[in-house]
């Protein structure tokens, strides 16, 4: 997304490629400003949230009752103020009054209705997850429990409580995040199974709302919430967006003053701008990795034909000759420069070395392994990606080193976006290439995702080891940031020695701005944009 966050939120996730633009004056624009984004905006609703693009439109367009920003601090957002009880397991949310994009009133009723149907197994939410150690939960994602049973409650119109089943120390991240939003539960039995599946099948709480997009086209707007609570302070009126999915035609577009500012993508574009004063460079809480149908494929559950894919990628050739976009050979799962403890970074101290580095003739020893132990001769596999530039450059150099290995032919499926989503959510594929940006900074936002059973395992693989360890840092250690570091770091050992996943590279994103663009907020996890900051 956050997908996540964030590659998808967290999740699967799709590379963000922004125009942005804004007046230098104080008032709100009277000029439409214009973006450009290389995928489709997937969906409106705040439960079924898993690209990027959503993400980081729903976080612009809706409020939650804490609202993430720089470093990340979380300051009011709904909620005026919150308190929580000694031990850690009651949180109490005084709400502001705030009205919905149709005027009609925010109230606690409505976060109820956001909490219960993000975990409403009959949604199917991807983030479902988040709600894990609300009280009842498990049972009401298991059916269980009726979605009456979560530990959510409405005191009033305007207090909002959550009682938890044990103390969770990311909890305030939770609740800045989009599956947390209030929901209208008039405006979801109004449109039924339509709800939300165009911007006029939706309400707003947030400082824009969302006109024109019809849930397939490739153009719509955010427009000024009137009736945001804090509308004073957003100064642009209007934010234009449409997809191009050739980074040629972007950069003309660019270069003719038709677009503010777009990501760059490849490394001749990125050549030539790197020295511009428009040029930035944005790191990312973000990696790219492979996941492997380990619940399907007979070679994938084989840890030596893991281990040979992994070992088969020279992640530096991949970064600086095939990319050529500032993206960085990752160490691991989850990202660098996102989360320490006593000077240590997360990455650096959770690091298996031989679990990302690049050694052909060891990978083709340990793929000929795999397939002796399997009583197979060759293997077929097939790598599916989305369509824009950059997954199918990645993906093009992945069947050639693949296909060093002995007996290995590799066939690549590069699909739009949301077909290629569609199948990774599914079950789907052999090998899909996958991202993720961490949805607040902590670790966890990583890890929670190889949990056994986790809506965003799509690759099956499962551990015991990893999901006790996992389930220490979340539960007896979850209020001993100590204990609960070491356990989240021999977890991610255990996910790289058993090559759970194949983490790629930690994603940079090279961006052009003019110099009528100020004000613009940009954090490296959660949805990255904060368009009401724009001046």
């Amino acid at each position: 997304m956050k997908n996540k966050h964030k590659l998808l939120l967290g999740s699967m996730f799709s590379l963000l490629a922004l125009g942005l633009a804004a007046c230098t004056s104080g008032k709100a624009s009277t000029k439409s400003l214009k973006f450009s984004e290389p995928t489709t905006l997937m969906t409106l609703d705040q439960s079924k949230l898993v690209d990027q693009v959503s993400d980081v439109t729903l976080n612009n367009t809706n409020e939650g009752l804490l609202v993430m920003t720089k470093n990340g601090k979380v300051v009011p957002g709904v909620a005026k103020s919150y308190s929580v009880s000694k031990d850690g397991k009651t949180y109490t949310f005084k709400l502001r009054h705030s009205k919905w994009s149709d005027g009609s009133e925010v109230t606690a009723a409505d976060f109820v209705n956001g909490f219960q149907r993000t975990e409403n197994p009959k949604t199917a939410a991807a983030y479902q997850y988040l709600l894990e150690d609300v009280k009842n939960a498990d049972a009401v994602a298991k059916g269980k429990k009726p979605v009456s049973a979560l530990g959510v409650s409405a005191e009033g119109k305007y207090e909002f409580k959550v009682q938890l089943d044990k103390p969770e120390s990311y909890f305030k991240y939770v609740v800045t995040m989009a599956p947390t939003y209030p929901q209208s539960a008039e405006e979801e039995k109004k449109y039924g199974s339509g709800y939300a599946t165009s911007s006029d099948k939706q309400l707003y709480n947030g400082p824009y709302k969302v006109t024109g997009w019809t849930g397939t086209n490739d153009t719509w707007k955010l427009v000024k919430n009137n009736e945001y609570w804090n509308k004073d302070n957003v100064k642009v009126r209007q934010l234009d967006f449409s997809v191009s999915k050739d980074p040629s035609t972007t950069m003309y577009q660019f270069e003719q003053g038709n677009l503010d500012s777009m990501v760059l993508s490849g490394k001749n574009q990125v050549n030539n701008y790197k020295n511009s004063k428009q040029y930035r460079a944005r790191k990312e809480a973000g990696t790219y990795y492979l996941e492997m149908n380990q619940t399907k494929n007979k070679l994938l559950k084989n840890v030596n034909a893991r281990k040979a894919l992994s070992l088969a990628v020279d992640r530096n050739q991949l970064t600086k000759s095939v990319l050529g976009n500032g993206s960085v050979p990752a160490k691991g799962f989850v990202a660098s420069d996102m989360s320490s403890y006593k000077g240590k970074d997360f990455a650096d101290q959770a690091e298996v070395p031989e679990a990302v580095s690049y050694n052909l003739t060891e990978a083709k020893k340990l793929f000929a392994k795999g397939l002796k132990q399997l009583g197979m001769k060759s293997a077929s596999l097939s790598l599916l990606a989305d369509d824009s530039s950059d997954s199918k450059t990645v993906t093009e150099y992945l069947q050639n080193q693949f296909q060093k290995l002995p007996g290995l032919k590799v066939s690549l499926e590069n699909l739009p976006s949301k077909v290629a989503t569609d199948r990774t959510e599914k079950g789907q594929f052999d090998v899909t290439l996958d991202a993720w940006i961490a949805d607040f900074p902590d670790p966890v936002s990583f890890m929670s995702l190889e949990m056994t059973g986790n809506g965003y395992n799509h690759g099956g693989w499962s551990n015991k080891q990893y999901d006790s360890l996992m389930n220490n840092a979340n539960g007896q250690d979850a209020n001993n940031f100590g204990k609960r570091w070491d356990d989240m770091v021999a977890a991610h050992k255990v996910l790289l020695n058993q090559q759970g996943v194949v983490p790629l590279y930690q994603l940079v994103s090279p961006q052009l701005l003019s110099k009528n663009v100020k004000g613009l907020s940009y954090y490296p996890s959660g949805g990255n944009f904060d368009f009401r900051t724009l001046k």
